[in-house]
């Protein structure tokens, strides 16, 4: 049975959904006002696999995931600039799918903005001040956290401890310290919609209620978002939520850990914080960084503790992927002998027991790579024994299989050669398009035609001009293995 980490418990539950064989699942999304960095992606890429593992699992998924594109920043940066609003967040949302395209994220099934729902979430405004959970300053709307006794379920916090602890507010005019704003009355500059209360535009936190609502119901089976998320954001949804329909609001909380850099947590004033962009381009790598290279390295650490992003932990992920491309290329050779062929549906069924079972309890990606590298093994001994053209495609289409599940595994040959050029983040927005470069690349035809070369070089025994193309094809990057039969194969 699948079992998930459920905050709102604090402990692995089986899950167990509203309807059955279907998952209503709602994600907090970015906020568009700049590019997505490294903590972005884990989390994007988090609840893409789960998606994937439900539906492997023989789930349907609705899966809802937001972009924030109203908000402080936002405008901030559109008056920088001297723009709309409206260009900055087209930009990066759009920049947003390019960068998950990159990692393989597949798009949300409903990928709604805060402002195509200003009726939702004005109807929801009104419905909390009609049951006496929020009321008025002027123009601005805030929600009473007094009046709901649930407050801090989620985070674990007691209502007294916060007050006691909260820092002195600019706003004196609230009843509460944690009280939140559910409506802000418009100010000079700034983007605005007409509600009963004035003009003025939403608090963040009643976006994500009236959004997830909107699309999965008053009741859904699962929230999720970055742990940085669960105070105060998702706390108040709850609040809001709850109190505005009187019913359970989402039933597992699901939540992903932080991003470490060189074991110190990322953030912009250490000078250690890497949007998606700048790793693709880090100038300390001789080699392309690959959107495969980056997912594999994303899921070797579960989901929920922290994760150290380094160039060491890059590096081993590019050797496990070297490793496997290596088998997927030997599999990809014709077979004669079958002595082997009698070993692979045992050694696949202990693979696809073990990836289940990982997936299975909270999405354990480690284990689940780790059944991976347990099959590379197998198949590597049965390879020694001699396996079948059939035998070998055999076990490749598993590793498709199941490595689709991770978006793993699903290339032919793995390609360092497309970079990815950075949009300049300081340019108006409708005048950034992305780039795609290719690097100079040797061809498949050419280096065919090298090693048939130097075949012939070393029949005529001469070998110091062997050994030259060797060097040669090596300084592009292309590797040259000799086989016992005198033959020789070659991989990127």
């Amino acid at each position: 049975m699948l079992r998930v980490y459920n905050t709102l418990t604090g402990k692995k539950e089986p899950f167990e959904p509203l309807v059955e064989k279907t998952v209503r699942m709602y994600v907090c999304g970015v906020t568009v006002y700049d590019y997505c960095h490294i903590g972005h992606a884990r989390s994007a890429l988090v609840f893409d696999v789960m998606r994937r593992h439900f539906e492997f699992s023989g789930y349907r998924v609705e899966f809802v995931k937001n972009f924030t594109d109203v908000d402080d920043k936002i405008i901030k940066r559109a008056n920088e600039q001297g723009v709309p609003c409206e260009t900055i967040t087209s930009t990066y949302i759009d920049a947003y799918h390019d960068d998950m395209g990159k990692l393989g994220v597949r798009p949300a099934s409903i990928e709604p903005k805060a402002t195509e729902h200003m009726p939702e979430i004005i109807e929801m405004v009104g419905t909390l001040l009609t049951r006496g959970l929020a009321y008025r300053i002027n123009g601005d709307v805030y929600f009473d956290v007094t009046q709901y006794p649930d407050y801090g379920r989620l985070s674990k916090r007691r209502l007294e401890d916060l007050q006691a602890g909260a820092r002195v507010d600019v706003d004196d005019r609230k009843r509460h310290p944690m009280d939140f704003a559910l409506w802000k009355s418009s100010k000079p500059g700034e983007p605005s919609w007409e509600s009963p209360w004035g003009g003025g535009r939403p608090g963040w936190h009643i976006e994500c209620s009236a959004m997830s609502i909107r699309h999965l119901g008053d009741t859904f089976d699962i929230h999720g978002g970055g742990m940085d998320l669960i105070f105060p954001h998702h706390e108040n949804e709850i609040a809001q939520s709850c109190g505005a329909t009187g019913k359970e609001f989402a039933r597992y909380w699901v939540h992903n850990g932080f991003v470490q850099i060189n074991k110190e947590k990322m953030s912009k004033s250490l000078g250690n914080f890497f949007t998606i962009r700048e790793i693709f381009q880090k100038s300390e790598w001789s080699e392309t960084i690959t959107g495969e290279m980056l997912r594999y390295f994303l899921l070797s650490t579960h989901y929920h503790g922290p994760l150290d992003f380094s160039d060491q932990a890059l590096k081993e992920a590019k050797n496990a992927l070297n490793g496997l491309y290596d088998l997927f290329g030997r599999l990809s050779e014709p077979g004669e002998q079958k002595q082997g062929d009698q070993g692979i549906g045992k050694a696949i069924e202990q693979c696809r027991i073990a990836f289940t079972s990982a997936m299975d309890d909270d999405f354990n990606t480690p284990m689940a790579l780790a059944s991976f590298q347990a099959l590379r093994s197998d198949v590597n001994k049965l390879l020694g024994a001699g396996l079948s053209t059939e035998g070998r495609q055999t076990v490749r289409q598993e590793f498709r299989s199941l490595g689709a599940v991770l978006g793993l595994f699903q290339l032919d040959r793995w390609d360092f050669n497309v970079r990815v050029e950075p949009k300049p983040a300081n340019l108006p927005a409708t005048n950034i398009e992305p780039t795609t470069t290719v690097e100079p690349q040797i061809t498949d035809a050419h280096i065919e035609a090298k090693l048939a070369e130097r075949i012939q070089a070393k029949k005529q025994k001469d070998f110091v001009q062997a050994d030259k193309i060797r060097a040669e094809l090596k300084s592009l990057g292309i590797i040259i293995e000799d086989k016992p039969d005198g033959t020789s194969r070659w991989k990127r």
